[in-house]
């Protein structure tokens, strides 16, 4: 009898334990750095300037610089907060390994993009996403922000450098640790990235996607970052 009771309460915590990590994962990518950062500070809403887009580009265009660590600091630990709970009710008690981490940062990066708290209307999951980088692996996160960081320099599109990233991801996820279920993860997050900058890529094709500048400068109304 120890033993069916012992393995029924092993089986309920097999489907606990996820769900619980996704729902408190997804309500964590839920709290959007721009916006409430700009309900905080500036009692206004960042979605109604620029490109309407809730993320840190467009902040930074309307706002300025000043209060932008905010925004940073919200969506970081935001992120943090999620990989450290797939890591320990995941990786750590259920045994998935890395693999909780990202399962984490999956249901963080929807949170971001889609938020209960804001009508579903969120940001693009790219701060939010390097944060993840950071916290799942050095190897994967010095690809993934080198390729950002040289695309954005050299080329001023932070919508080229954020795309070169989100691809990056499940090649490095795959030969860092050869598991399915980590890359499968990993591929599903840089799928909901490209998806995110659907647009940002045809004006990328297009030529006309804005470049950035290191100066207040909002976009038009279209021209989400």
């Amino acid at each position: 009898m120890k033993g069916i009771y012992l393995t029924g309460v092993t089986a309920v915590m097999a489907f606990a334990l996820p769900a619980l990590v996704a729902v408190l994962s997804y309500l964590l990518g839920c709290i959007n750095g721009a916006i409430a950062t700009s309900h905080i500070f500036y009692h206004d809403d960042v979605r109604r300037h620029g490109s309407g887009n809730a993320g840190l580009t467009n902040f930074y265009r309307n706002y300025g610089a000043k209060c932008a660590p905010m925004v940073i600091a919200f969506d970081m630990l935001k992120a943090v907060g999620a990989v450290l709970l797939g890591n320990y009710f995941l990786g750590y008690l259920l045994g998935w390994g890395a693999a909780g981490k990202y399962f984490g940062a999956l249901f963080c990066v929807i949170g971001h993009m889609f938020p209960v708290f804001y009508g579903f209307k969120g940001g693009k999951g790219i701060l939010c996403s390097g944060t993840l980088l950071l916290l799942l692996d050095w190897r994967i996160a010095l690809v993934g922000w080198g390729a950002f960081v040289v695309l954005w320099l050299t080329t001023r599109y932070v919508s080229l450098g954020s795309v070169a990233a989100a691809v990056s991801l499940p090649f490095t996820t795959y030969f860092v640790f050869h598991n399915t279920a980590c890359t499968v993860l990993g591929t599903c997050i840089s799928l909901l990235v490209l998806w995110a900058h659907r647009s940002n890529i045809k004006r990328l094709l297009s030529g006309t996607e804005s470049k950035f500048h290191f100066h207040v400068n909002a976009p038009k109304p279209g021209e989400d970052e």
